[in-house]
């Protein structure tokens, strides 16, 4: 499975960005996903997860009541939808897949290439 995450940019504080990420592969729509994000200087860090089907889904306490995951498999595209934006919320955006529903960044076997997100504030 290959990912391609986009949909980062510069926002103000309070805005929004809806990140996208395509997999390729004609099984990756059987995969969970997972969205993470490394600012500078720090470690890389859960934001949100959904199985396969979309029907499960979890967040990061700093994610919850602002963001959104969900998925088109007919799109093999996943989305996290970011309202509410902080500067703290600035950092490099990662899609994950894993056939399995994990949570941990080492347990995701395919990783897409970042997209950058800063909030201005």
């Amino acid at each position: 499975v290959q990912l391609q995450a986009s949909g980062g940019g510069l926002v103000q504080a309070g805005g929004s960005l809806r990140l996208s990420c395509v997999a390729s592969g004609r099984t990756a729509s059987s995969y969970a996903m997972g969205w993470f994000r490394q600012a500078p200087g720090k470690e890389r860090e859960f934001v949100s997860n959904i199985n396969w089907s979309g029907g499960i889904t979890y967040y990061a306490d700093s994610a919850k009541g602002r963001f959104t995951i969900s998925r088109d498999n007919a799109k093999n595209t996943v989305y996290l939808q970011m309202n509410s934006l902080k500067p703290e919320d600035t950092a490099v955006y990662y899609c994950a897949a894993d056939r399995s529903f994990v949570f941990r960044a080492y347990e995701y076997h395919y990783w897409g290439q970042g997209t950058l997100v800063t909030v201005s504030s």
